[in-house]
């Protein structure tokens, strides 16, 4: 095991720790910027670092394809490549092939997809994942998957639950590197409590160095998401880290963490300033709106970061969607947010101020006091008091 994982401070289930990583020391709760082919879009390394950025996290199918886990291992590791000393993650490439290429077939043996390049069928199993991954050199490696969306119900998740368990043995035989790279196994199991059970027990079994929730945030509702994630949470090791996959919206990382994970990743901070769209406080603002072109007030006035410090609402209007310095300026803002989100909540976690840290943060975003149903249910399964920023529901009675 190539990782320490020391908890820090707790709030019922909530808790902030120390990741000790080969390549560096990282605070939780934690969000991972997607740097798919070894790149923030936009952003310089030195930019990520200035920030607080702890882990990027690399797109091992993409990598793959280009420039090849070859060349990069010949060239010293990913990390050498793109000039990054912090802490990488890679994933395994299987979601990729199913949500990007048609006709990928999954069977026992592994996912057949059509080559991007030509075209010819090619497979990828458990094992060539985990060469790829030894070949690519991150931090953390994640276990090839059955991935199903949590939208489809029936046989299917359970097959895929089943295949995700036989598979983290096909990983952990393949890995190479275990004093240098972490294995995470993925927790499968769709909407259903028993699979989602069955698949955590049997991941523990295997004694990992860490545990991602998989196959969420994938269309599912609400109140599904988060009963998942507290399933998963309460069920997993105490003295290991938990990774919720492809989870990216502040709501999402606040409630997740209030419920005990540690660790988030997702494209959206990013991919949403690509479409002139800010995150602050209060929710989203969006800069390409024809109010904004005579604004000369900051993104938002309460953030430190340099964008918000040096630049208008009025010149980023002008500058988003034709010019690609809109979307670099929102997109280190919106990554100085998620990072600035992460180290509030561990540090409002340590001082034992979660429930003042919540509500501070629910009263900006729904100041009438709508706070959604599923996130009072949350808070309330997470133990934090959020009575003074709610309005109540209406009874069934009324």
């Amino acid at each position: 095991m190539a990782l320490q994982f020391e908890i820090l401070g707790r709030f019922n289930r909530a808790r902030a720790a120390q990741l000790i990583l080969p390549h560096f020391i990282c605070q939780t709760p934690l969000f991972m910027p997607v740097g798919t082919k070894g790149t923030i879009k936009g952003l310089t390394t030195s930019q990520l670092e200035e920030i607080g950025c702890q882990i990027i996290l690399g797109n091992t199918y993409h990598l793959e394809l280009q420039p090849t886990s070859q060349l990069i291992d010949e060239l010293g590791g990913l990390h050498k490549f793109m000039n990054w000393p912090r802490a990488l993650l890679t994933d395994s490439g299987g979601f990729q092939m199913v949500s990007l290429l048609h006709l990928a077939d999954i069977t026992e043996n592994g996912v057949t997809f059509q080559s991007p390049v030509d075209g010819k069928p090619m497979l990828l199993t458990p094992e060539e994942s985990i060469q790829i991954q030894n070949r690519i050199g991150a931090d953390i490696i994640m276990a090839l998957d059955d991935v199903v969306k949590t939208t489809i119900t029936g046989p299917r998740i359970e097959e895929a639950m089943y295949r995700t368990l036989r598979w983290i043995d096909r990983c952990i035989a393949a890995h190479k590197r275990p004093n240098e790279q972490n294995l995470f196994g993925i927790v499968q199991g769709g909407l259903d409590p028993v699979l989602r059970d069955i698949c955590v027990k049997g991941l523990v079994e295997r004694n990992l160095p860490g545990y991602a929730i998989g196959g969420l945030a994938g269309g599912e509702d609400k109140d599904s998401f988060w009963r998942v994630v507290a399933q998963c949470t309460a069920a997993l090791p105490e003295d290991k880290p938990r990774y919720v996959m492809g989870v990216g919206y502040p709501l999402d990382i606040v409630v997740c963490s209030a419920l005990g994970a540690d660790m988030y990743d997702c494209v959206y901070p990013t991919r949403t300033a690509r479409f002139g769209t800010a995150l602050v406080p209060e929710g989203i603002l969006k800069l390409t709106h024809s109010a904004m072109a005579d604004d000369t007030r900051p993104v938002d006035p309460t953030c430190a970061c340099m964008v918000c410090k040096r630049y208008t609402r009025s010149y980023i209007h002008c500058l988003v969607t034709k010019d690609a310095m809109g979307s670099q300026l929102l997109s280190y803002h919106n990554l100085f947010y998620m990072l600035k989100l992460s180290r509030d909540l561990h540090s409002s976690i340590i001082e034992g101020r979660l429930p003042e840290y919540v509500c501070g943060f629910l009263q900006k975003m729904f100041p009438k006091g709508d706070v959604p149903e599923w996130v009072c249910n949350a808070m309330e399964v997470a133990g934090i008091d959020i009575s003074s920023c709610c309005a109540p529901f209406p009874s069934s009675q009324d």
